[in-house]
């Protein structure tokens, strides 16, 4: 054979092991872009890395996302004379530890342990680098010794790992994003659990004026007012001066959980109120109620119920550990708190509530909140705070507002407060009752003319 033939040959040679090479990469890039199971993917790792340098053996050890070895995932080649390591491997205690892939000591340790079980091959490794972090570990071996190695193979074996820990990253990023949506889809229902709750108006109730609003936070929270007729079965003006319930109350913790749990509540105090109970009464029969499936949720809820009678203006009310409302007393001009003793409901089986009861007279203004309101963070970092709440109640009230332009004025101080470009951190609600004025009858003039 001639030397012009022989060179031919390998040339010819040559070209078709970069065809076969260039094949094996597409192919590989094909996989990456086209596979949603990133397991099928992985499968492929050392069968091409193998093909690529021309060995008959590679192994694959990718890590998870807090840095341990991934043991489902791990990859060898040819299996069945390798099951004794991918089993060491599975074993390797350092392993099991978290960020174990980001300390460069013990992936040297691991380093060796594959090296012992390859006695007599040769070995090259590198990593599997994506996004500054390492993902894992690509081996190729030759049991027979020596690899014939060339720093073509060694840009081959290095893309084959980019590959790969791109491959690696882009599932978790995936997974993120379905934890993200999942979690919109949770703040989505809660929302609607919870507008659910929440009246769609006020209602007309004889001789008060009442406003609400509860201003969500980005995340769902457990904030809850009702109004409630304890004398459902009455209509029209018979119903506007019965007695009616009102609620304030606070699940402790966000999301759905919280919704669902409130949900239950209002069931359940919805049916106490329609008992004709006194306030404390309702209070110690709804924790008896809810006491189990509230220790289950290892949640609990603060709650201020109350009842007015718009004939007397009398208002009884109790507290499971909610806020204090705000009284303003209109003669007076001063501000107090309605509070009674009493445990959160859910805390404990056996808990007893005061009752206190207050007469309401003509421009008194009731203020019922949640922690959101004097809990909210502002620009500075400071709390709004009850001293503050205190001043921009004091404020509306000799204003002489209504109800509705108080509340108002409340959240356009908190909003301001909180910055129109930041979120609560938590629900804000706010209820304002107001006792209409007293009606003023205009001075009549004599019929006859002064002498």
């Amino acid at each position: 054979m001639s030397a012009s033939s022989s060179l031919r040959e390998l040339l010819d040679s040559l070209s078709k092991e970069q065809r076969c090479n260039q094949e094996l990469l597409t192919s590989l890039g094909f996989a990456l872009r086209s596979f949603t199971n990133l397991s099928r993917f992985l499968e492929l790792v050392p069968v091409v890395a193998s093909r690529l340098v021309g060995v008959k053996g590679a192994l694959l050890v990718p890590f998870l996302a807090d840095g341990t070895l991934w043991r489902e995932q791990l990859q060898v080649l040819p299996l069945a004379r390798n099951q004794d390591l991918i089993r060491h491997l599975a074993l390797f205690e350092a392993g099991k530890r978290l960020g174990f892939g980001s300390d460069e000591e013990q992936v040297l340790a691991m380093d060796r342990l594959v090296q012992r079980h390859m006695s007599g091959a040769g070995i090259f490794s590198t990593s599997l680098v994506a996004r500054g972090r390492q993902r894992g570990r690509l081996y190729v071996f030759d049991p027979r010794g020596e690899l014939v190695w060339s720093d073509v193979h060694r840009r081959h074996l290095q893309l084959v790992a980019d590959l790969t820990g791109v491959a690696i990253e882009n599932d978790l990023i995936l997974q993120d994003a379905r934890r993200h949506e999942h979690v919109d889809r949770q703040l989505s229902i809660g929302a609607e659990i919870q507008a659910q709750l929440l009246p769609d108006s006020c209602p007309v109730i004889e001789g008060v004026e009442l406003a609400a609003r509860c201003r969500p936070a980005f995340q769902v929270g457990g904030d809850y007012y009702d109004f409630m007729p304890t004398r459902p079965d009455l209509v029209g003006r018979r119903r506007e001066k019965g007695r009616w319930a009102l609620v304030m109350g606070d699940v402790m913790g966000k999301g759905v959980p919280a919704g669902l749990l409130m949900t239950m509540l209002r069931g359940m105090l919805r049916a106490e109120v329609l008992s004709g109970l006194p306030p404390d009464r309702i209070l110690h029969d709804l924790n008896q109620l809810a006491q189990e499936d509230l220790s289950h949720s290892h949640r609990f809820v603060t709650l201020f119920y109350s009842d007015f009678d718009p004939r007397s203006r009398r208002l009884r009310y109790a507290n499971a550990a909610h806020n204090p409302p705000l009284l303003w007393r209109a003669e007076q001009r001063s501000i107090s708190r309605l509070d009674a003793p009493g445990l959160l409901i859910g805390l404990q089986a056996e808990a007893d509530y005061g009752c206190g009861h207050v007469i309401l007279e003509p421009g008194d203004v009731l203020l019922y909140y949640t922690d959101g309101v004097t809990e909210a963070s502002g620009i500075a970092g400071d709390r709004f705070d009850e001293v503050r709440l205190l001043r921009i109640l004091d404020e509306a009230c000799r204003s002489g507002k209504g109800a509705q332009e108080i509340l108002d004025q409340l959240f356009v101080r908190l909003d301001r407060f909180i910055g129109l470009d930041h979120q609560l951190e938590d629900d804000a609600s706010m209820v304002v009752l107001k006792v209409n004025d007293a009606l003023m009858l205009p001075t009549l003039k004599g019929s006859w003319p002064d002498n």
